[in-house]
């Protein structure tokens, strides 16, 4: 089977605490979850059907793929090395956060493993698009750049307001997502409130398009498939939307392949 010329990241998806941190952390079981991008792995990971697919077990509630190395506490709370969730919820018990050093030994177990990981694959393989694969709440954490209890679209595509692709590539993903997601266009906002994260600004274009994908998690944490008193949820909605996921992939390349836009 010819595979997509497609990368995936997924940053968000791990759920493990590093045994770095063992006895620091306060951080409870459910709000290392709602810190997270739950299940992302199951719904964006297409091994084998992607030239390649770079993630992490790894909870961005302790080392954030998706930050800068200078964004760091205490200038903001939710940076690389985090000292609360985006909820607010203290992470270390108090006066355990990392030190300096401790924070260093994260970045290089950790953070620049998986960059190294992108830049590599980006410079041997030949790809025509790359995706930073993300959920979002389905209404906006106080800290978040829509503000507070903000109703948010079922997706959000970012392509830092088209440095990083180009708009027909952000346009066209869309108009397959709806497609393939049977969802209005309408329920899918480009650039708002999200305009790409760290990721998506370093590599886009930088040679290849990078477009960050955010989908809602009502598609998925809600009823009748997610309970929230487990966290435990129905692996038949996780296989239906990867299945969705990579239909909108498959029908990305036949209307570039039919329309001839494959190096716009």
């Amino acid at each position: 089977m010819k595979k997509f010329p497609v990368l995936l990241s997924i940053p968000h998806g791990g759920t493990q605490r590093p045994p770095e941190l063992d006895d620091l952390l306060s951080i409870t079981d459910a709000d290392l979850f709602d810190d997270s991008d739950p299940f992302v792995i199951e719904i964006y990971d297409l091994g084998e059907k992607v030239e390649d697919v770079v993630k992490t077990n790894i909870a961005r509630a302790f080392v954030d793929l998706n930050r800068s190395l200078q964004d760091l506490p205490p200038e903001n709370p939710d940076g690389l090395i985090k000292s609360s969730t985006c909820y607010q919820k203290p992470i270390y018990k108090k006066g355990q956060e990392p030190d300096d050093s401790l924070r260093n030994l994260l970045i290089e177990m950790y953070y620049k493993p998986y960059h190294r990981s992108i830049q590599k694959k980006i410079h041997d393989l030949d790809l025509q698009l790359c995706l930073d694969c993300h959920s979002m709440a389905s209404v906006a954490p106080d800290i978040s750049p829509d503000g507070k209890e903000k109703k948010r679209p079922l997706f959000c595509l970012s392509n830092q307001d088209g440095k990083t692709s180009t708009s027909e590539m952000i346009e066209l993903l869309a108009s397959c997502i709806s497609e393939s997601f049977d969802i209005d266009i309408n329920e899918i906002s480009l650039n708002d409130p999200f305009h790409g994260g760290h990721i998506t600004k370093t590599y886009g274009n930088n040679p290849f398009p990078w477009i960050q994908v955010e989908m809602n998690r009502d598609l998925y944490l809600a009823e009748p498939w997610f309970d929230r008193k487990t966290l435990s949820i129905d692996s038949s909605r996780l296989r239906d939307l990867n299945i969705q996921f990579e239909n909108c992939l498959n029908l990305y390349f036949s209307k570039i392949n039919k329309n001839g836009m494959e190096n716009q």
